[in-house]
């Protein structure tokens, strides 16, 4: 599959704000004026679409969702979308995509994390249109630390642009800002201490290559088995391989444990060389934890599973791009993962 990448952002670039799944509370709407601002303060002209009610678990009804998201991605004057955050059920809008219409458009960064991950990576299976797992608008006004980029930095770059992330040592669990009393706070305050952790317990260096595809496991488990969640267009060549990121978000060990066994028999984890997994604040069950969990389903895969990744619902967030060459390095001395906008 040949993936296409937006050209990069630049000042005076138009930013589309829509909520395809859930939208932003009144009580909330300081922090989210606050981080429009800020990418208006970058230089950024930022379109806020008409798909923002927060009063319940969608923004919007179906079809005004799907419509709102199809146009932007299909605007050329609009050059990266970002929701607010994720929510519940953008599962609903998959018949509603014109896949085809994105394929042949100009390519727009699509970002964002949790259930925005439902639509993010089955764009990029469906059509070879990168997408960029990473913060969402809200997360997007916090200080990143050095040994990450911001999605910012990544969607600026240009198409063959090679860059290195590794873990910063720090993260925040269990402890969220008040973001309607405190809305243009821009720090994190790190209450953990912690690194990449091999969960396989292998002893040989790891140095492996493939095309990066992931997500968030309770929204993406439930396309399993169908089209849109099918890697088999980004693995046709038998010389391509996949390095997958699976990040929890917030459900316990046994109910994980039995998505990722449902996702291993639908083959989303076929051709994969590493297992990337997002350090979460999920809850243990009585008797599985979540390192466990994931075990027990995708540990006779034989591949390299490096837990602990700032790739989920725990700050930071390390962005990947879907479709992106990806270059895993996990050994005594360094561990980081390089990814070639090719």
């Amino acid at each position: 599959m040949e993936i296409r990448y937006p050209r990069p952002l630049v000042a005076g670039d138009h930013i589309g704000v829509t909520s395809p799944s859930s939208g932003v509370p009144e009580s909330l709407l300081g922090r989210f004026d606050f981080a429009v601002q800020q990418l208006r303060d970058r230089g950024f002209a930022v379109d806020v679409g008409d798909c923002m009610d927060g009063s319940t678990h969608v923004s919007a009804p179906l079809e005004q969702r799907a419509k709102e998201l199809m146009r932007m991605l299909l605007d050329p004057k609009i050059r990266a979308i970002i929701p607010p955050w994720g929510g519940a059920t953008a599962i609903d809008l998959m018949p509603h995509l014109d896949f085809e219409a994105i394929a042949t458009a100009e390519p727009t960064w699509f970002v964002g994390y949790s259930d925005i991950s439902t639509l993010l990576t089955p764009i990029t299976l469906r059509t070879g249109l990168a997408t960029l797992h990473g913060s969402n608008l809200m997360d997007s006004p916090y200080n990143v630390p050095e040994s990450l980029k911001s999605w910012l930095d990544i969607a600026s770059l240009p198409t063959g642009a090679r860059f290195k992330q590794a873990s910063p040592g720090v993260y925040r669990v269990n402890d969220w800002d008040d973001w309607e009393n405190n809305p243009e706070i821009t720090e994190n305050a790190w209450n953990g201490a912690g690194a990449w952790e091999r969960l396989d317990k292998g002893k040989s260096e790891v140095s492996v290559k493939g095309r990066l595809i992931g997500g968030c496991i309770e929204t993406m488990v439930n396309l399993a088995g169908t089209p849109y969640l099918s890697t088999e267009a980004l693995r046709k060549d038998p010389a391509d391989s996949l390095i997958i990121y699976i990040e929890a978000s917030s459900v316990e060990a046994t109910t994980i444990c039995r998505h990722l066994h449902g996702m291993r028999l639908a083959g989303f984890f076929d051709g994969a060389t590493a297992i990337l997994v997002g350090r979460t604040g999920a809850p243990d069950s009585a008797s599985l934890t979540q390192t466990e969990a994931v075990l027990d389903a995708l540990g006779m895969l034989g591949v390299p599973i490096i837990g602990n990744v700032e790739c989920g619902h725990v700050p930071p967030q390390l962005p990947i791009v879907n479709g992106a060459q990806g270059h895993l390095v996990f050994n005594e001395t360094e561990q980081y993962l390089e990814q070639t906008l090719a």
